[in-house]
């Protein structure tokens, strides 16, 4: 974790002091959790600092090994792709024109200032929402409120806001501006993501800040 995000996450240190007794106590019953342990915080790995854009999931990915710690992101060898992702490269690619890569590790954008941040940063594997309401939300709004910090001492930033569990956070983002549709899943991405530029619309609103725009292409 960089050091500006240690010092952001200072207020709920009694919650994710929590929430490591929770994942071994889940693994002494024999249920295991991922992302793995080193992967858990990877969101937080790039400075505070140097976030740009925020993009929010919901929680991990519950196909065994896929997660990596970066929301909508998976392991380099995962075939097939999740369906979601493979909604977010066709909207990437109609979008700013990007030729999506055939993995599905996302880690390129971080460097772009991209944080991809599920609120939920754990999960029993093959259990969707399982370590829902276990303690994570405290801890990602407490992520959150730190970026609105940021945001309000004048600090260019912008959201994308996928589907309701997102789009639930608005009232949160303060002055950050945000992109919102529905989310890239099958069952939702032809209501309205498909065709909502969430790439180019929040690049626009980092250059309307003063900002340089995010280089959303990945390497093969």
């Amino acid at each position: 974790m960089a050091p500006d995000w240690a010092e952001a996450l200072t207020p709920v240190e009694d919650r994710i002091d929590a929430l490591g007794a929770f994942l071994r106590a889940e693994v002494a019953a024999g249920r295991d959790y991922q992302p793995t342990g080193d992967h858990v915080f990877r969101a937080f790995r790039a400075p505070l600092a140097d976030v740009r854009a925020l993009v929010v999931g919901q929680d991990p990915y519950p196909n065994p090994a896929h997660p990596i710690g970066l929301a909508f992101a998976v392991e380099r060898h995962v075939r097939p792709l999740p369906p979601s992702l493979r909604n977010i490269y066709r909207e990437l690619a109609d979008d700013v024109g990007v030729v999506p890569p055939e993995h599905g590790d996302l880690s390129a954008w971080t460097s772009q200032g991209v944080m991809l941040l599920n609120r939920v940063l754990t999960v029993q594997p093959g259990v969707s929402n399982s370590h829902r309401n276990q303690g994570w939300e405290h801890v990602t709004a407490c992520a959150i409120a730190a970026l609105v910090r940021r945001a309000e001492a004048g600090a260019p930033l912008a959201a994308i806001l996928w589907g309701n569990a997102a789009r639930s956070l608005r009232g949160h983002l303060g002055p950050i501006p945000a992109v919102e549709s529905p989310h890239p899943s099958p069952l939702s991405a032809s209501r309205g993501f498909f065709g909502s530029r969430p790439f180019s619309r929040v690049n626009q609103l980092l250059l309307d800040a003063g900002a340089e725009p995010v280089d959303w292409s990945l390497p093969a």
